[in-house]
């Protein structure tokens, strides 16, 4: 029950303070624009084209990824098909089995820590091509708050009401298609790290 009366003290505070904040704005002739971030990353051509070619990165990785794991599952559906039945002290007489259970652990350890390596070298990746997106975005945003004549823009996803007129997505996108309708995405590449 508290959550919901936070929530509405919240919405009230908000409405209070748009009513008294909205009619000292515009009656000053501040002029407000909203965007929506995610309209414009999803139906944008660069969007669209970072999406397609992270979707390719992804699909490179988990190419790489795929043999060693598909190797490490029937090594390790094997492994358990000669352990059934066996007891502790009988797997740990087997010195030969032993290796074996030592070797596919050092091998499951190392596949782990290479897919580790591979999400990290993606988000790296889909990082810089939402801080390239975005820098593209930029110049395109500022002249469109320059032909609006806006002194704010506000997030559509910040919003609580906002009327379809003041929503200047549509003319951002169609601006940057004509600027930027690609943009450069490579997989960032971390280092390997010595044994240690």
């Amino acid at each position: 029950m508290s959550r919901l009366k936070n929530f509405i003290f919240a919405m009230v505070a908000s409405l209070a303070a748009i009513a008294l904040v909205a009619p000292a704005s515009f009656a000053q002739g501040t002029t407000v624009i909203t965007i929506d971030e995610a309209k414009i990353l999803r139906d944008s051509k660069a969007g669209k084209d970072i999406q397609a070619k992270l979707q390719s990165i992804e699909s490179q990785i988990n190419t790489e990824l795929t043999p060693t794991k598909t190797s490490l599952e029937a090594e390790g559906k094997a492994l358990n098909t000669e352990l059934q039945g066996k007891t502790r002290e009988q797997i740990a007489g087997d010195a030969a089995m032993v290796a074996r259970l030592n070797a596919y652990d050092k091998k499951a350890g190392d596949f782990g820590k290479a897919r580790q390596k591979a999400a990290s070298e993606f988000q790296l990746t889909e990082r810089q091509a939402l801080i390239d997106f975005n820098k593209a975005l930029e110049p395109v945003l500022l002249q469109v708050v320059s032909e609006k004549n806006a002194q704010i823009v506000l997030s559509k996803s910040a919003l609580i009401y906002g009327v379809d007129s003041v929503d200047v997505s549509a003319l951002v996108i169609s601006k940057l298609d004509a600027t930027t309708p690609t943009l450069s995405v490579v997989r960032k590449r971390i280092p390997d790290q010595p044994a240690q």
